[in-house]
């Protein structure tokens, strides 16, 4: 009874590593992970609560997913969701099972050496031919001479040999499905151990980045920031220099980074990601220069910042000075919505609402995305050690055996690339030994 329940759960086993082996379950796998990634990259990440009830309610996503049906689902932190890590689980255990169970024993037959000693053996191949040859063993002394100077690896014997080329084929596979596992294990550590910090920060101002134990590891100020436009005025580039000081090092490190080209440093990857504006220069009547910090103004447009400051002593007579690009002008508007004038950069004092003003200077800040992600290292590999599995998967295998039988040369093979190209190159082989065995 013991017996029959111990084979029982043995089959069942096996039925179970067959079916998670099989390529059709793995090719849905990835297709979900896809299908998952793109929608995590269509839904922000990370956000409060709050964003995505205020966001989804109003306008659900494709129309039938609110809020709070998103935040249910985890779709606000997708990358680390309980069903993802499920979904690149069941895809690490599949392609592992189909490595140990498929790819690891096919590399082993083709590491032995197979010895057909009969040619009805060999007509069996998927590839035979048989020809005339007088030649005798020569021939195969010959086809053996040919087939080294190709490259091919060659086990004679009494009358026969068997050879082989391309045999590091086989490893192709295996090394695809072990960086596949590889890559998946190193974005599940940079999204869970991997930290990501974005903030504007204006020229001369510095940020300091903290390790986990609080103390300060790098410190990054802004020297200067420069946006490129196109002669419409559009954005075409936005650059920042800045100065990197290390905790290690004493001395300041000067880089540069724009959008496309980040920045990598000890672990920690500063990317060029957006713009704003930081504050204005404005001198009122015969006062000192004042910078006044600008905030966004969503109401009025995506990209529209302001402040509103009083005209009178006594606070009353509020205007509005609104900007769209550090070029400006400005435009002030009374609190009725009324526009009251155009406030040039650098340009002449205008009067408005009987004060005087003057926009000196407009400061752009420089939005940088700050990135840690320790599993960074293990994508690489991981894409490396795939990209080198794939390039070996095109190399073909090829294996070739010839008998002499009397006046007879049977020759076959197997090829798992391009076989028609294989079966016409055989006979070709075969009566090139020939002929020359018979010289």
């Amino acid at each position: 009874m013991k017996f029959g329940l111990f084979t029982l759960i043995k089959q069942s086993a096996n039925k179970l590593a067959a079916w998670l082996s099989d390529l059709r379950v793995a090719i849905v796998l990835l297709l979900a992970i896809a299908a998952s990634s793109a929608i995590g990259t269509a839904i922000p990440q990370g956000e409060p609560n709050t964003f995505y009830i205020e966001r989804y309610n109003l306008h659900p996503w494709l129309g039938v997913i609110r809020g709070r049906q998103l935040l249910a689902w985890e779709l606000d932190h997708l990358y680390t969701s309980n069903w993802f890590l499920f979904l690149l689980a069941w895809l690490a255990v599949a392609l592992l099972l189909c490595s140990l169970r498929r790819q690891w024993p096919a590399l082993k037959a083709g590491l032995r050496w197979l010895d057909y000693q009969q040619p009805r053996q060999l007509s069996k191949l998927a590839v035979a031919t048989s020809i005339n040859n007088p030649a005798g063993d020569a021939a195969l002394i010959e086809l053996a001479s040919h087939l080294n100077k190709n490259g091919w690896a060659v086990k004679p014997a009494s009358n026969r040999l068997a050879a082989r080329r391309g045999l590091i084929g086989r490893v192709g596979p295996l090394l695809v499905h072990g960086g596949l596992i590889v890559f998946m294990v190193g974005a599940v550590i940079g999204a869970f151990g991997g930290q990501r910090l974005e903030r504007y920060l204006a020229p001369g101002r510095s940020l300091e980045l903290l390790n986990r134990g609080g103390e300060t590891q790098l410190e990054l100020s802004l020297n200067k920031f420069a946006i490129d436009r196109d002669p419409v005025g559009r954005p075409e580039q936005f650059s920042s220099s800045l100065e990197l000081r290390d905790s290690n090092s004493k001395t300041p490190l000067a880089a540069k980074v724009s959008v496309n080209h980040p920045l990598r440093h000890r672990g920690i990857t500063i990317y060029q990601a957006d713009w704003s504006l930081a504050a204005i220069t404005l001198q009122l009547g015969n006062s000192p220069l004042l910078q006044l910090p600008l905030q966004t103004f969503p109401e009025l447009g995506e990209q529209v910042w302001g402040l509103v400051i009083p005209t009178k002593p006594d606070g009353s007579d509020p205007v509005l000075i609104a900007l769209q690009t550090e070029l400006g002008p400005a435009q002030v508007f009374a609190a009725g919505s009324e526009l009251l004038g155009l406030l040039p950069v650098g340009g002449d004092v205008i009067e408005i609402e009987g004060l005087p003003m003057r926009l000196v200077d407009v400061l752009p800040a420089s939005g940088l995305l700050i990135k840690r992600d320790p599993g960074v290292p293990l994508v690489y590999t991981g894409f490396a050690i795939l990209l080198l599995g794939g390039g070996l998967s095109l190399i073909a295998t090829r294996q070739i055996w010839a008998i002499v039988d009397g006046d007879k040369l049977h020759i076959g093979g197997l090829c798992n690339r391009n076989l028609t190209a294989f079966a016409d190159e055989l006979p070709l082989i075969a009566k090139a030994a020939v002929n020359h065995g018979a010289l």
